[in-house]
Formats: C-alpha cells, sequence, structure tokens
C-alpha cells in the first residue's frame, strides 16, 4: 500500500488575505472615531466634576467669610496635574458677591473637542464657551 501525499494547498490566498484587511480596515474606521469620543466624554464628565468641587468649596469659603474669594486653592484649578485635559478657574468679571467658574481645555486632543470650554456661576448656571456648531448646552451638560 502506497501513501500518496496530499495534493490539496492549504492556507490563504491573496484575495482572502485581502477581504480580511478590507474589513480590519472598515472596522477600524468606525470604532476608532467612537472610542475617541468616548474618551473625550469622559474627560467632559471630569471637567464638570472639578467645576462642582470648586463651587462647593467656594460656597463654603462664603459661609464662613461673607464672601467669595477671589482665588481658587491650587488643588482645586488642575495646573500642574498632567492627567487632566481641563484647568479650572475663574472667568473675567468675578467678586466677592459672585463669581464665574471656567473649565478651560488644554491643549491636545480635548482642544477639539465639541463642547468647548465649561462655564458655571454662583446661582448655578451652566454653560459652554467656543461650542462647536450643532452641539447645545443641555446636550454637553448631560
Amino acid at each position: 500500500m502506497q501513501i500518496r501525499p496530499s495534493t490539496a494547498c492549504t492556507g490563504l490566498t491573496l484575495i482572502e488575505l485581502m477581504m480580511v484587511l478590507a474589513i480590519i480596515g472598515i472596522l477600524s474606521a468606525v470604532a476608532l472615531p467612537n472610542y475617541s469620543e468616548y474618551l473625550r466624554r469622559g474627560h467632559r464628565t471630569e471637567a464638570r466634576t472639578g467645576l462642582f468641587q470648586a463651587a462647593q468649596w467656594l460656597e463654603r469659603a462664603a459661609t464662613a467669610n461673607g464672601v467669595y474669594p477671589l482665588e481658587l486653592p491650587a488643588a482645586l484649578t488642575w495646573q500642574e496635574l498632567p492627567d487632566k485635559r481641563y484647568t479650572i478657574g475663574f472667568a473675567d468679571g468675578n467678586s466677592p458677591a459672585r463669581y464665574t467658574l471656567v473649565a478651560t481645555r488644554k491643549p491636545g486632543a480635548q482642544q477639539r473637542d465639541r463642547c468647548g470650554n465649561y462655564t458655571l456661576t454662583q446661582d448655578g448656571r451652566q454653560g459652554n464657551l467656543q461650542l462647536a456648531q450643532g452641539s447645545s448646552t443641555a446636550e454637553c451638560w448631560r
């Protein structure tokens, strides 16, 4: 009895390989923008949280002293924290009787965010500066 080697070749043809690469390319084109937006949304939540923390600190200070402070502690500004994508600070026109906090985007990936910079006033009004066309403040603060 003679054993013959199999004549069928195994492996991928060039067409099959190109189809796999095309499918990977299409999935990447859809997944990468969605993932980037997911990350930006997380950083937006972080910015809103920072504004609320700074506002709470200001309210506690105003309760204790009778006026709003004109400076924030360094820990609340996030200036020196490289993992934060926003800095927290005051807008122009603050006084001991009122304030407007601004979460300003740092240069980098968050700079292209459609929600722009976040604002929060002493009476709880929420806003955005430099909103992209088609975006709304209500949508960005959700």
